[in-house]
């Protein structure tokens, strides 16, 4: 089949130009990393860190705490998302601010702030409530730029003919969001909490054993158990703890998540039912038992009544004007006029603690950049090599789907950082082990992004186009140059953007390791990271972090918004 057979067209890609809410988001961060540095230079020379028991016992317990720092994390993004995500849809001067601030926040390798915000908080905190309050921050903002987006699109795609008729029955903002809002974007909510949570256990793990020389921020849970297992050469640990993390793993999916799909389906908006809808056993027995009833009547039923009496009487009627609360003029002339020259002041006493930094460290800050670099990409083909073949399998064939792809969402769930520990024990006596090591750490954080991807969008090629290139009896190369790899082109990219960001986050842990009672580390700019907090570098902590910040909003701009322009408008399926 030539190329004159369209299944898919479009125009050449235009790029999306730096804009003023790109260099305030760029700004922004500047700022937040310098206010953090010159915190860290108050914290703790050294930090006392917990004793972690390897009793079985113990790991109920762990489990517990490591549950509740996923949980409030995630109360905390879906808070965020609901206020900032309205604000951005309904707002045109916000969305012009915030929509860009949040694609550069979300560029950012969270793990890179780890030490900064760790150091930071411990300056003026106790070091266990620095270090519980940095791992619930650090799983935040690994949960709500996703959560944000999809809220975002959620209400800005909400049908016209619904819109209406909340203005027609004078909805206030309250009840617009009720009855309105959150059923349509239920959905999306829904599916985007799972691959939130699903993130959010490899940075709570990060942030569990994280340790930078004599200063021990490791944190009681699943996490430090499976680290110092590995530490301690004890296998048995290390199966209780494995076996403990696949059970948490597969519970939630089945107390939790399956039963919010199940759940959430009622609010798709369709003519016609779905002749296979999600079914959840767990939430099909919670409907049958008396326990829902006595909930409903005696709890859910008047705390809703009671929220919807306070904000129906508080919050104005849809004919008033909502959330254009004039402000003076010359009010708001005089706030960002002092705004401005505290951040000019605040960005210039950054620039001269950077120039303070000699140039044989810029000269090591750029090697490790270019080695990371390297790691990334290696990570990214080698998980290429396989999703590609595997996901599209598993997308157009219905029966491998309904044996693969159960395996596939559990084994996605377990954190890598929890098993990276154990991939070290094993490879760290070869020759460039623990160059091996970090390379398989981010290939194992890296690889269900593209995964889950690539089978989305072979699932989603219609079968009318299957049947086409059958009746044209193309072979495997033509078929996969025509329809298959076009199709999937946009979940490919899509997958590739989140699988580098993950690969980037991952050098923090892979490439400085506390591990035996030594300090391992291998060239690159994740550990040249570490090793300045350790030694409290805060000049070239800064350079560094900023360096990897740079590096990743320039790949993304220059190189991931371009090829997802092109997925955008060339191989859109029209």
């Amino acid at each position: 089949m030539s190329h004159s057979f369209q299944l898919f067209q479009g125009k050449n890609p235009n790029q999306r130009a730096f804009t003023w809410g790109d260099i305030f988001a760029i700004l922004l961060v500047i700022l937040l990393l310098y206010f953090g540095t010159q915190f860290a230079i108050y914290a703790p020379l050294t930090v006392q860190g917990p004793e972690i028991s390897l009793s079985p016992s113990i790991l109920p317990w762990y489990t517990a705490l490591s549950i509740t720092r996923m949980s409030l994390a995630y109360a905390l993004s879906i808070l965020f998302t609901l206020f900032y995500g309205r604000a951005a849809a309904y707002h045109r001067r916000a969305e012009q601010l915030l929509m860009p601030l949040l694609d550069v926040l979300q560029s950012v390798p969270i793990l890179s702030f780890l030490p900064v915000v760790l150091l930071s908080l411990s300056a003026f905190l106790p070091e266990r409530i620095a270090a519980e309050l940095a791992s619930v921050i650090l799983i935040f903002t690994s949960q709500a730029w996703n959560l944000t987006f999809c809220w975002y699109q959620s209400l800005k795609t909400i049908p016209k003919e619904l819109v209406e008729a909340s203005s027609i029955f004078r909805l206030n903002s309250w009840m617009k969001f009720k009855t309105l809002e959150l059923p349509f974007g239920m959905i999306s909510l829904t599916w985007n909490s799972m691959m939130s949570w699903a993130g959010g256990w490899f940075f709570l793990m990060a942030a569990e054993i994280f340790t930078v020389g004599s200063r021990d921020f490791r944190l009681p849970g699943l996490g430090a158990y499976l680290h110092e297992a590995a530490n301690q050469n004890n296998y048995s640990a290390i199966a209780w703890g494995v076996g403990t993390l696949i059970l948490t793993v597969v519970l939630l999916d089945q107390i939790v998540w399956r039963p919010l799909i199940a759940w959430s389906d009622r609010f798709k908006i369709e003519m016609v039912g779905n002749d296979n809808p999600p079914e959840s056993w767990f939430l099909d027995s919670f409907n049958q038992g008396r326990l829902k009833n006595w909930l409903s009547k005696k709890v859910f039923i008047p705390i809703f009544e009671q929220i919807d009496t306070i904000l129906l009487k508080h919050l104005p009627q849809r004919g008033q004007k909502e959330a254009n609360i004039k402000v003076k003029h010359t009010f708001t002339i005089v706030f960002i006029s002092l705004f401005s020259l505290g951040v000019f002041y605040y960005i210039f006493q950054a620039s001269r603690m950077l120039f303070t930094i000699p140039p044989q460290q810029w000269l090591q800050i750029g090697s490790g950049l270019f080695a990371t670099l390297i790691r990334v990409f290696i990570a990214l083909v080698l998980a290429l090599i396989w999703t590609v073949p595997l996901g599209v399998a598993i997308g157009t064939n219905t029966r491998l789907a309904a044996i693969l792809q159960p395996i596939v969402q559990v084994t996605a769930s377990i954190p890598a950082t929890a098993l990276f520990p154990i991939i070290l024990l094993f490879v760290i006596n070869y020759p460039g082990g623990l160059n091996l090591a970090a390379v398989l750490l981010m290939l194992m954080g890296t690889q269900w992004y593209l995964l889950f991807n690539i089978i989305a969008g072979s699932s989603a090629i219609p079968q009318d186009l299957k049947y086409t290139t059958q009746l044209m009896q193309l072979g495997r190369w033509q078929r996969w140059r025509t329809l298959i790899f076009p199709a999937i082109f946009p979940y490919l990219i899509t997958g590739a953007i989140t699988a580098s960001g993950g690969a980037w986050n991952a050098s923090i842990v892979a490439e400085y390791q506390n591990f035996g009672g030594k300090e391992i580390f291998v060239t690159g700019i994740g550990s040249l990271i570490a090793q300045a907090t350790s030694v409290g570098d805060y000049p070239l902590l800064l350079a560094a972090t900023l360096s990897m910040v740079f590096a990743v909003i320039l790949i993304n701009k220059f190189l991931w918004q371009r090829l997802y322009k092109l997925a955008e408008e060339k191989y859109r399926m029209e």
